[in-house]
């Protein structure tokens, strides 16, 4: 994991206003009703049950304000697993995560990630990525149900990586936008597990490369796609040209401007596309006990800037 890029990076755009594009539209929703929390990621979406079935209208409205919004937030979702589980499959076929029967003790279902933080295990997802990177094919979306939360608090931050890249500057889009990286878990989930484990999984999950810059086919939206998490590094540059762009891309990212906050409640859930966003779990109630239940949707093989 490359952790030290964030302090040796020099800013862009330091000051002044950074606005990607205009806020967008919330009208034309019908089923739902969409009240955004940030300018352009993060939404409050109500007049919804995710339990039980969704006629295909509000699934359509769901849809259009997910591609909006990047992160949904829904509030008063007192709802079970299986009904958790039913609504994350409406997207796709579920994952089933290798690493966390070895990482998060606890599991109980291959298709469930219970993140039960307490004293005795300490929250370490602080730190900005997309998730699945190291996969050929990373998650498409995410589902996050509090279960318990702690009194203040274990907040989760989203940033919009299409806002990030539509205000770097031109000559680095252009740098960047048919560059490739190589992504692995080795470093991340690898240090966490027994050394059997580790071997017996690397033949199946071998590092992969994905675009620096995808492209989302829904939109035609370019974002940046590398993490500070599983991003190895950029192929065909020099080991000192890919840290740099690194850190300038991973500090950029993670400027206020292009993101979101969400104070947790128990049976809120928020819904994000993985694609168009990474997210920050804070780790700042320790002792406090914090338990959070996510099922991902598998996704397809990320798509670059074309020539």
């Amino acid at each position: 994991m490359q952790t030290t890029h964030a302090t040796t990076a020099p800013l862009l755009s330091p000051f002044g206003p950074l606005v990607a594009h205009p806020p967008h539209d919330t009208s034309g929703y019908e089923r739902i009703t969409v009240n955004p929390v940030a300018p352009t990621i993060g939404a409050e979406i109500g007049g919804v049950r995710l339990g039980g079935d969704l006629d295909e209208q509000t699934m359509v409205e769901i849809r259009k304000a997910l591609l909006e919004w990047k992160v949904l937030f829904f509030r008063d979702q007192d709802i079970s697993r299986a009904d958790h589980r039913g609504f994350a499959s409406r997207w796709g076929d579920l994952e089933q995560h290798p690493f966390f029967k070895y990482v998060q003790p606890g599991q109980t279902d291959v298709d469930v990630t219970t993140f039960a933080k307490d004293m005795a295990n300490v929250g370490t997802e602080n730190n900005w990525h997309n998730d699945v990177t190291w996969d050929a094919q990373p998650s498409l979306a995410a589902v996050l149900r509090a279960v318990e939360v702690p009194p203040v608090g274990g907040d989760t931050l989203w940033a919009d990586t299409g806002a990030a890249y539509d205000t770097l500057p031109e000559d680095l889009r252009d740098r960047i936008d048919h560059l490739v990286a190589e992504h692995d878990w080795i470093h991340t989930f690898g240090k966490g597990m027994p050394e059997d484990a580790v071997e017996a999984l690397r033949s199946h999950l071998p590092a992969v490369q994905h675009p620096v810059v995808r492209v989302i086919p829904e939109t035609g939206r370019r974002v940046l796609f590398v993490n500070i998490a599983f991003t190895q590094h950029i192929l065909d540059v020099s080991p000192t040209e890919s840290d740099e762009l690194l850190a300038r891309l991973y500090r950029h990212i993670s400027r206020p401007e292009f993101q979101v906050r969400l104070r947790w409640r128990p049976n809120t859930i928020a819904f994000w596309d993985n694609r168009t966003c990474q997210h920050y779990a804070s780790s700042d109630y320790h002792p406090a006990r914090r338990v959070m239940e996510r099922i991902s949707v598998v996704g397809d093989r990320p798509v670059g800037v074309t020539r």
